[in-house]
């Protein structure tokens, strides 16, 4: 197994239980598809560099976890067909760094 970051930019305008439904998704697709969730980090409202479908700000949600090609093919599928999500990227790491938060709220 490998381990993975991923992350998830969702539209501007959900509610915050529309939010942590869409966390919960992903976290129980993770883990149900032969993956483990180590970190979730919430980063909260952005502003994007660019609109991306006339959206100028999202959610990011910041996924870590151990998993191999089924869990992301998994997820590249679920991500496609969710109209919530706008954006995401996964990376493939040989070593998670779990200590660091880059947009930890202050």
């Amino acid at each position: 197994m490998a381990f993975y970051e991923n992350t998830i930019v969702a539209k501007q305008d959900l509610a915050e239980k529309e939010l942590k439904s869409l966390k919960d998704k992903y976290n129980e697709i993770i883990n149900r598809s032969s993956g483990k969730v180590i970190k979730i980090e919430e980063w909260g409202l952005l502003n994007l560099a660019n609109k991306i479908k006339n959206y100028k700000r999202g959610f990011y949600i910041h996924f870590k976890f151990e998993g191999n090609s089924d869990t992301l093919n998994e997820i590249q599928k679920k991500v496609k067909v969710d109209g919530n999500v706008i954006r995401h990227l996964t990376v493939k790491y040989k070593k998670l760094d779990t200590k660091t938060e880059f947009f930890k709220k202050s």
